[in-house]
């Protein structure tokens, strides 16, 4: 018994040598750290808006600027490779002749038209959220109407969504 009792005596000193080591390390002194350098500010967000086409979403946010739009990350003329493209995602500023707002552009899925369009509805939805006088000018021009249509699904017991697979007699 008085081993059991020793040994547990033993074990208390060991665990308070260990809790103290911790306490001893955390008295060292931290070194001071660089201060933090201060962000570039940036102009607030004047308009938020979501374009969809097909498989493809594109988010928009607006703010003012001098008409850029980026497009993940790249101008828009190095992201959309046709006059087409860009002239379809710059739509919404030309119709409207507005310039003075800068576009950041998240767009993802589809293919690079469907990405187009969308980028289209997104700024003119963000603009009609910053400006809803704007509305009436965008519904003329159709620039806030929807492109609903998208691929159908693939049908069982078939080749595609239509399609049936060719009747054989013999």
């Amino acid at each position: 018994m008085e081993k059991a009792k020793d040994s547990k005596k033993e074990v208390k000193k060991e665990t308070k040598k260990v809790a103290e080591k911790p306490a001893a390390a955390a008295k060292k002194p931290v070194p001071k750290k660089a201060p933090a350098k201060k962000a570039a500010k940036k102009s607030q967000v004047v308009g938020h808006g979501v374009g969809r086409r097909k498989r493809a979403v594109a988010r928009v946010w607006l703010r003012r600027g001098k008409g850029d739009v980026q497009v993940n990350g790249k101008n828009l003329k190095e992201y959309f490779d046709t006059d087409l493209n860009r002239e379809q995602a710059y739509l919404a500023f030309n119709t409207m002749k507005v310039e003075n707002y800068d576009a950041h552009v998240n767009v993802y899925g589809g293919g690079v038209n469907s990405q187009a369009e969308a980028v289209k509805l997104g700024i003119a939805r963000a603009l009609v959220e910053y400006n809803p006088d704007m509305k009436a000018d965008m519904r003329k021009w159709r620039l806030l109407t929807v492109d609903s249509r998208v691929k159908e699904r693939k049908k069982y017991g078939q080749r595609g969504a239509r399609r049936k697979f060719q009747f054989v007699k013999r």
